[in-house]
């Protein structure tokens, strides 16, 4: 059915319980027509309040937007040190912007992106001419997470925030890690539309392992506390699984672990399903 507006919809509480409630034993998907013609750029900006306020110009225009991913200056340095890029912009900037659109007859895309450079909206930009440049600039944003844990030890997360909320969120982190965690390097990155941020702190080269592990449980709470603050999740891709079932309290009033374990008791009274993953029954 396209509409149903009776009571409860069981279908929903299935995302995100991560096994806990049930098993899917058969979907059926709903496929989309192909995309026409793509344009992909690469547009470089001062900061996270740049990568927004292009991020509400590029929404006032007739374009559609399959893609709008950021990501900071430390991790494109990385990308390039590992996949040995030469960087595609001249400018270094604080931060970068991987932008798809679906282009359509009489769109006037240099137009716009000379625009952008006229009112300082971007400090650096460029377009791919063909799919073998598009696929280059794909790899800055694709290679992060691998060129990462090649070039060091890197600790996850994923949250997520109301998109309004990304700047003062991010500033206020970076103030929080820099008065505790100086030597800590933080890498940035994720896809602005849904507000999903990855953030990525590096293991200091003088640091070993073990204690920078331990210590990232501490961090993670200090991370936590900012996002609930900013009224964000914990977790926006990866699940709670076991690692992020200590701060679910951070995402969850207790009202709602309450339900989440009513409702656990009640599908699940024996507890059989992925025991021990998201929340204890009792």
């Amino acid at each position: 059915l396209e509409k149903n507006n009776t009571g409860f919809d069981l279908r929903q509480l299935f995302i995100g319980s991560e096994g806990t409630l049930g098993i899917i034993t058969e979907a059926t998907l709903k496929l989309t027509r192909l995309p026409g013609e793509l344009a992909v750029l690469l547009l470089a900006v001062d900061d996270v309040a740049g990568v927004l306020r292009l991020f509400r110009e590029v929404r006032r225009q007739p374009f559609t937007v399959s893609a709008y991913e950021f990501f900071t200056d430390r991790c494109a340095a990385r990308v390039e040190r590992h996949r040995k890029i030469v960087p595609p912009l001249e400018t270094k900037s604080g931060c970068y912007v991987l932008l798809e659109i679906e282009t359509h007859p009489g769109d006037d895309l240099e137009g716009w992106l000379a625009s952008l450079f006229e009112r300082e909206l971007v400090t650096d930009g460029t377009m791919a001419q063909n799919g073998t440049q598009a696929a280059q600039l794909w790899a800055l944003r694709e290679g992060i997470s691998e060129s990462l844990s090649a070039t060091g030890l890197p600790h996850k997360n994923d949250v997520s925030l109301p998109v309004a909320g990304l700047e003062a969120f991010c500033a206020e982190l970076q103030g929080v890690f820099e008065a505790r965690y100086p030597d800590w390097e933080i890498c940035l990155f994720g896809h602005i539309g849904d507000g999903n941020l990855h953030i990525n702190v590096m293991k200091p080269e003088g640091l070993d392992k073990a204690t920078f592990l331990a210590r990232t449980s501490e961090a993670d709470r200090a991370l936590f506390e900012v996002l609930a603050r900013h009224h964000g999740s914990i977790s926006a891709e990866h699940g709670v699984g076991l690692l992020k079932k200590p701060y679910l309290s951070y995402s969850r009033s207790p009202g709602e672990m309450a339900m989440l374990r009513a409702v656990k008791l009640a599908l699940d009274p024996r507890n059989i399903l992925n025991p021990g993953k998201i929340i204890d029954p009792a």
